[in-house]
């Protein structure tokens, strides 16, 4: 498999700059892209490998802006993780909602994926499109496991999303559905 995704590959870079007529390019690199997000969703680490080995774009997007990283940390691929983490893949990375491959993470209650994304050089206190941050995720999850660890990355358990929710108060079971008054 990984000799045909290199014939792929170079039919790739022969179609971008041949262009015939009967091979359109941006077809190529859209199975190309279907069969990367693949690998990483059923963590074949081999296919991931061929792909980095050809330099492939670690931090590509789908069209809901899921990288390669956030899909195999929400499928719970943990070594597909660690060896797009490896490789240089960006655990900060958000898709469309602002969402990381750490609050996908948490959210699908991959514990020791979680963990191994928290040693990445992100904010704890990074904010998706809601105003939520991981340790917010943790507590609404009841995580609770990874609320010590993300405290100690220096994550802030009272900060508040827009309708007042905390990771404290989450974990506790308070969930605010209105912004407070």
């Amino acid at each position: 498999m990984r000799f045909l995704l290199f014939l792929f590959l170079g039919s790739l870079s022969l179609a971008a700059s041949a262009a015939p007529a009967t091979q359109d390019p941006a077809a190529l690199k859209a199975q190309l892209q279907d069969y990367y997000f693949d690998a990483a969703r059923r963590g074949d680490v081999p296919m991931l490998e061929t792909f980095i080995e050809a330099n492939y774009s670690l931090d590509t997007r789908d069209s809901k802006g899921y990288t390669a990283l956030i899909l195999a940390a929400y499928h719970g691929q943990g070594a597909a993780v660690e060896r797009l983490l490896a490789a240089g893949a960006d655990a900060c990375a958000q898709d469309q909602r602002g969402n990381t491959a750490l609050m996908g993470a948490i959210f699908k209650g991959e514990i020791q994926i979680a963990r191994t994304l928290m040693a990445s050089n992100c904010s704890p206190d990074q904010r998706n499109g809601a105003g939520q941050t991981a340790a917010m995720y943790a507590g609404l999850f009841k995580r609770v496991e990874l609320l010590d660890a993300l405290k100690a990355k220096g994550a802030d358990l009272n900060a508040e999303d827009p309708l007042g929710n905390s990771a404290a108060r989450l974990a506790s079971g308070e969930i605010r559905t209105a912004a407070p008054r």
